[in-house]
């Protein structure tokens, strides 16, 4: 008994020591020397190449659709097949109803599979009619996948677009379509070479009717790309996965063809568009020089730029950095933007690509405005009528001293033999 009371003593005083300890200056101790390491430098605080989380960058955000079930409430049936038995089992859409509703927020919820939520379209809003689902990333991003799964049939046809300016203008980003020639006027699988990167292509792939439900249709922006293999230094691929918006539009639905038969409109009913999870996956746009995107005060989505460059996608340097052209970051080289060379007499400068090349690529920034009396490129020698106190360094703001008017007070030196004038001795001035 005395030995279990020895060991239970010594736990505690054990325990109130490690506490003592811990929850005072040796956990602050610990906490600070546990803060992560900034990815966009080196253990030696050298610039390298950072980028942001891979993020499906859809979740969570509103989609717009040009048409959805419930208003007014309306029938849907689904078709199950078993063999060659098929049957419809109908239900009701009503948007004023959650139980029954199919709202675009199922879009980019969280994909549960055990708790299943579909947008769905009204029914049959067939061809040449369409049915578009466009999303907003809120910034750039760099795409490398578009992907949907489906509560219907997957479509018959459909293509994929992108946005670099924010909805303004579209460019295709793939087709899928049973008939490429008749639907979007293009060849089916039509080969892809370093002359045609840029464009974007049709498939028959992923447009069969089955599976009924649970199908999905997934582009890689990158997949079959030449290039693909040296992404840092092709900026036409660079170009192509960038995107500010996704636009998806459904235009040709599958049918089994019995929509014009008797019973037609149990069979219209059976016809619609529903997706579970719509995925975009890609990292924000940051050109190598940020590891995270952030909300600005405008609560808009930005790049935390570092390698002094700035903007929404680090796409520029930051003021005052321009002795070299801004240029994206690489695995090999970061490209930090470096300051122009004004010793600390200016406040703006320029880039001038000409002064860059003689130089040997290594110095292109022009200093403008020098203060404090100082000219040139790099403010580093004393405008006309001053001239330089040798006991300061060029940077001081009074290394250049004197002008025109009092230049003799600083300055005169014995150049000619002395002249006796009234007894005295001169010297005269330059």
């Amino acid at each position: 008994m005395i030995r279990i009371l020895e060991v239970w003593v010594t736990l505690v005083t054990v325990s109130l020591l490690t506490e003592g300890v811990l929850g005072g200056y040796g956990l602050s101790m610990f906490a600070a020397q546990s803060s992560p390491p900034d990815p966009c430098y080196d253990e030696n605080g050298n610039p390298r190449r950072c980028i942001p989380d891979f993020v499906n960058s859809a979740f969570g955000k509103d989609v717009r659709v040009s048409s959805t079930c419930g208003n007014p409430a309306a029938r849907y049936c689904v078709v199950t097949e078993k063999g060659e038995e098929r049957t419809r089992d109908c239900h009701t859409c009503d948007a004023g109803d959650p139980k029954k509703s199919h709202p675009p927020a199922y879009l980019t919820d969280l994909n549960n599979p055990h708790n299943l939520t579909c947008w769905q379209s009204e029914n049959y809003v067939q061809y040449p009619q369409n049915v578009t689902l466009t999303l907003s990333l809120g910034k750039k991003f760099e795409v490398t996948y578009v992907s949907l799964q489906f509560c219907s049939p997957r479509p018959e046809s459909m293509a994929i677009f992108k946005s670099m300016d924010y909805g303004k203008s579209w460019v295709p980003f793939q087709f899928y379509s049973t008939q490429c020639k008749k639907m979007y006027n293009r060849q089916n699988k039509a080969t892809i070479t370093k002359q045609n990167e840029q464009e974007a292509i049709c498939t028959d792939s992923h447009t069969d009717m089955h599976p009924l439900t649970g199908g999905l249709i997934a582009f890689s922006t990158l997949d079959g790309r030449p290039s693909a293999h040296d992404f840092d230094n092709s900026p036409v691929l660079q170009d192509w996965v960038t995107a500010t918006d996704i636009k998806v539009t459904f235009s040709r639905l599958h049918t089994f063809g019995d929509e014009n038969e008797d019973d037609s409109e149990l069979a219209r009913d059976s016809y619609f568009y529903a997706v579970s999870d719509l995925q975009v996956g890609g990292r924000c746009k940051c050109n190598g020089h940020a590891s995270k995107c952030v909300k600005d005060r405008e609560g808009n989505l930005v790049c935390e730029c570092k390698h002094n460059t700035a903007g929404p996608e680090c796409d520029r340097c930051k003021p005052f950095h321009y002795d070299r052209p801004w240029q994206r970051a690489t695995a090999r080289e970061a490209n930090e933007c470096v300051a122009c060379h004004c010793n600390l007499h200016a406040r703006r400068c320029r880039f001038n690509m000409e002064l860059y090349k003689l130089s040997g690529r290594r110095s292109g920034g022009v200093c403008l405005n020098c203060r404090h009396n100082t000219a040139g490129r790099h403010c580093h020698y004393c405008k006309e009528g001053y001239y330089r106190d040798m006991t300061k360094a060029i940077s001081h703001r009074r290394a250049c001293k004197g002008n025109r008017t009092s230049f003799w007070l600083y300055s005169c030196t014995p150049t000619l033999p002395p002249v006796v004038e009234n007894g005295s001795h001169l010297s005269r001035c330059q």
